[in-house]
């Protein structure tokens, strides 16, 4: 809890007041709670056995008193820490995107994006839980608690001993349960993560999933995955559950031993009934809130796991650090000196050295896995060599910031990046907006004649991924977006790889009409774009083996 509490410190500081007026109303809660079970003995004795009509006529006003309290204490406080609750998991989530977005691309390759979807959801989720009603809950119980248990010795401290010692006998096998509880809540949220992973996977490769009749594989290893989860949980409730009947069953003795020895206290005459039965209620009510916190406790394991979980990702430092100048245009040369690159192990760059210059068009020729979209990946800052220098300008790399260094850079890729947006802001993403602009970058990326006959032109919606276009539109939708940028450097990955020969010989024509002041990459196979270049470097095994000019 201390950690807990540690760990989320810098955002609680600012709910100083409203946690303030939430205490103020659990403790008002927990004092008509108690004052509640204090107005039995005034009922019965003053009532029921000396027959006062004047109390009868002032109790029960005092009762819905009490339980007017009660609940507008609850009430109040279950507002106010759920909307502390609720922010703070605003922020936790903004805070965590924000610090994702800043990890290299090598974390997201080791990580599964289900992982990390189940981290800022059903984790968080369990969090705000904690925050919201575990926490208050706690508050109120405790303070419940004390209050009865006050309203329990004052009636009888004789009858108190016998009745609360159940509590101190209760803790070893409730903290034995709690910590195997905290063991389980790791594993469910693990695999929680697993099935959310899965289904990611599942729902972003369903066409091949479908085009290979894999459906019933994809269904075989959920159902075991699932199966997994279903285990854990049930272990989890069936350990979980274990403290309300144990406190049921302990609780039952006292009582049975209250009951004995207050009746004889009560035949004796050395009790009146009104107190024994204002002792036995705040006894009977006190089991409850004392329940519910042994039920907290280990709802709080959850909590913790998934702090923990959390703060995996927020306590992590990006292996790519910002540099402190910002990279000003123009760019007039790119240089790689003895430059080297592993993933994990294995060198996917070796002694790359290689000078990409303003107004030119170089192409990166050579097979798939050669090392070419890895120098690309080195430019853009989307990993760090292992050895060697990246010089922009005659400046290291390193000492730009990043964001400087990308927003004068354009890339696209084979795998074409589309967003469940209009057109216009998919070619204008990470841009002011110009719908001039857009219109003529799409003119230029050879897509305006498909896109200016949709019935909503470039206001259009496209669906996630692109789905309603066709290969080539996309890919030259993705095109405008690069040329929309107006880069200093402009990376083409195969971008023409899903064009017909007629569209690709316009962009061609493009490509050359937009090149001045520039310097372009193209990575290519095809001999009709490689024609284009300047200069060709010739990859092999994460090598330059040939350097040829124009």
């Amino acid at each position: 809890m201390k950690i807990f509490l540690k760990r989320f410190h810098p955002y609680i500081r600012g709910y100083y007041v409203y946690f303030f007026i939430a205490f103020l109303a659990t403790l008002l809660t927990a004092a008509c709670t108690a004052w509640g079970t204090y107005l039995v003995k005034p009922v019965l004795d003053d009532i029921f056995i000396k027959k006062n009509t004047q109390m009868l006529t002032l109790l029960p006003f005092l009762v819905v008193l009490a339980y007017f309290g009660k609940s507008f204490g609850m009430y109040v406080q279950m507002y106010f820490m759920n909307y502390i609750g609720l922010d703070i998991v605003r922020k936790i989530r903004d805070r965590m995107l924000e610090h994702l977005l800043k990890m290299e691309m090598g974390f997201f390759n080791k990580i599964r994006s289900g992982e990390l979807i189940s981290r800022i959801t059903n984790d968080i989720g369990l969090i705000r839980a904690s925050v919201s009603n575990f926490l208050a809950e706690f508050v109120r119980e405790s303070l419940t608690v004390i209050g009865l248990v006050g309203v329990v010795i004052y009636q009888s401290p004789k009858l108190a001993i016998v009745g609360l010692v159940i509590m101190p006998l209760a803790i070893y096998p409730l903290a034995s349960i709690i910590k195997k509880i905290k063991k389980i809540s790791r594993l469910n949220q693990e695999k929680n993560s697993d099935i959310t992973a899965k289904l990611s996977e599942i729902f972003n490769n369903v066409e091949i999933i479908k085009a290979s009749n894999g459906e019933k594989i994809e269904q075989k290893t959920f159902t075991e995955e699932n199966q997994k989860f279903f285990k854990l949980g049930l272990k989890a409730t069936l350990i979980g559950q274990l403290s309300s009947p144990l406190m049921e069953f302990l609780g039952s003795i006292a009582i049975a031993l209250v009951i004995y020895l207050g009746g004889t206290e009560v035949i004796a005459g050395k009790m009146s009934a009104g107190a024994f039965f204002s002792f036995i209620t705040a006894l009977f009510m006190l089991y409850t809130p004392f329940k519910r916190l042994v039920n907290i406790a280990s709802s709080f394991q959850e909590a913790f796991v998934a702090t923990d979980r959390i703060f995996e990702i927020l306590d992590r430092t990006p292996q790519i650090q910002d540099g402190k100048k910002s990279l000003c245009p123009p760019i007039q040369k790119i240089d790689f000196k003895d430059v080297y690159l592993k993933y994990d192990e294995n060198y996917v760059l070796n002694n790359i050295n290689a000078e990409f210059s303003k107004n030119q068009i170089i192409a990166l020729v050579g097979k798939s896995g050669s090392g070419k979209s890895s120098l690309v990946n080195l430019i853009l800052r989307l990993y760090e060599p292992n050895s060697g220098k990246i010089l922009i300008n005659g400046e290291l790399i390193q000492s730009y910031k990043q964001e400087s260094i990308r927003d004068n850079i354009a890339i696209v890729t084979q795998r074409i990046f589309i967003f469940n947006d209009t057109i216009s802001a998919n070619v204008a993403y990470g841009a002011k907006y110009d719908k001039q602009k857009i219109i003529q970058s799409l003119k230029k990326a050879q897509a305006w004649s498909f896109v200016s006959e949709l019935p909503d032109g470039i206001d259009t919606v496209l669906d996630e991924f692109g789905v309603n276009l066709s290969g080539g539109q996309r890919q030259r939708i993705a095109i405008a977006r690069a040329i929309y940028k107006d880069p200093e450097v402009l990376i083409l990955d195969e971008a023409t790889s899903a064009l017909d020969a007629k569209t690709e010989e316009a962009f061609k024509n493009t490509i050359n009409s937009i090149a001045k002041d520039k310097i372009i990459i193209l990575i290519a196979h095809r001999p009709s774009t490689i024609e284009l270049a300047h200069k060709i470097y010739r990859f092999e095994d994460g090598r330059i083996i040939e350097e040829s000019k124009k």
